[in-house]
């Protein structure tokens, strides 16, 4: 059977964009806070358009927080918007594009993990007429071998598996246009894969290698356990298929079942030694019993994120933003004015 090659697109070239919004969620970087702000600084002096600096602070614990306030406080092209609790990386990096108004937006890591040189690059596809334009990793410096082999294997597995479309080896850091933006503000759910919902939008993609770079200070903040919920999140986000799996579980124990039953019948026929019963109850009730335990628990994962969804509450919570005046937004396709401090 032939297999689809890769969709080609038809480009219509655009102008440089007139403002560029630099997305930067931020939970617990204030070792970061310097390097990030000497960075940006340095690289908005090489562009050939305005920019806008959105800062989401994620319910941070250290000084992050007053920091980037004193950060905006002398330069107001930096926005702080500080969220009311820890919400996660996913949310955080909705609320930064949700407050983006440049006609393009790039969304960044804070640990400078991710070069900034690269933007420009991404930049000129831009003008080619791409509404997405993706870092795609060739290197990843600073990480063990754990880290790299687990999220080779996460990518492969999910494209694989879940999402055809998505792109290998690519994190958040990314340029998407106002066209896409607008687009994927229309995607409200909670429980968010942003890489998966802007490779679902559709709108013309190209990658970017690039050699990611260690970070600039501090610490990781994506354990091995939330890189775990972040890739189950991913799958049960975007595929119906751990579903799929319970019916390919139950078939399995179904043919063990039969086979034991075969077995069974046979040691009878041709007296052949074993405990009456013993080892067929114990296998088929082990098999049946972890077959519907994992099923349910698998439904159960389903049944939860449609409850969380049902509840329609907001994504997240603006505490307090510095340097934004008031910034409307789509929200179940209902305005929402954020009234803030500064």
């Amino acid at each position: 059977m032939h297999k689809p090659g890769p969709r080609r697109y038809l480009l219509q070239p655009r102008s440089y964009p007139s403002l560029l919004s630099l997305v930067i969620p931020m939970y617990n970087e204030e070792a970061v806070v310097g390097f990030l702000r000497r960075a940006l600084e340095d690289f908005m002096r090489t562009l050939g358009c305005d920019a806008e600096i959105i800062l989401v602070n994620d319910g941070s614990t250290d000084t992050t927080l007053p920091q980037v306030a004193d950060w905006a406080d002398q330069d107001r092209r930096v926005k702080v918007i500080d969220l009311s609790r820890n919400f996660g990386h996913q949310l955080a990096t909705t609320a930064g594009l949700d407050f983006a108004t440049g006609d393009a937006a790039v969304i960044l890591d804070a640990d400078l993990q991710d070069p900034l040189y690269v933007i420009a690059e991404m930049m000129v596809h831009y003008c080619e007429g791409y509404d997405v334009v993706y870092g795609q990793r060739q290197c990843r410096d600073g990480e063990t071998c754990f880290k790299r082999c687990t999220a080779w294997l996460f990518y492969r597995l999910m494209r694989r598996m879940v999402h055809q479309d998505l792109p290998l080896d690519a994190g958040d850091f990314r340029l998407i246009s106002r066209q896409c933006l607008n687009g994927l503000q229309q995607m409200r759910e909670v429980h968010r894969f942003l890489r998966g919902m802007v490779a679902w939008a559709g709108y013309p993609q190209i990658s970017v290698p690039y050699r990611r770079a260690c970070r600039v200070a501090g610490a990781t903040k994506y354990s091995l356990p939330k890189m775990l919920r972040f890739a189950w999140t991913a799958a049960t986000s975007f595929s119906t298929l751990p579903l799929k799996a319970s019916i390919v579980m139950g078939i399995v124990v179904s043919l063990l079942g039969f086979a034991e039953g075969l077995r069974a019948t046979l040691a009878h026929l041709f007296h052949w030694y074993a405990v009456p019963g013993w080892s067929s109850l114990t296998v088929l009730v082990s098999l049946v019993g972890g077959a519907i335990l994992i099923s349910v628990g698998v439904v159960g994962e389903y049944v939860g994120k449609i409850y969380e969804q049902t509840k329609d509450r907001p994504l997240y919570l603006v505490s307090r933003a510095f340097n934004v005046g008031a910034a409307t937004f789509q929200h179940h396709d209902e305005p929402v004015t954020w009234r803030t401090y500064r």
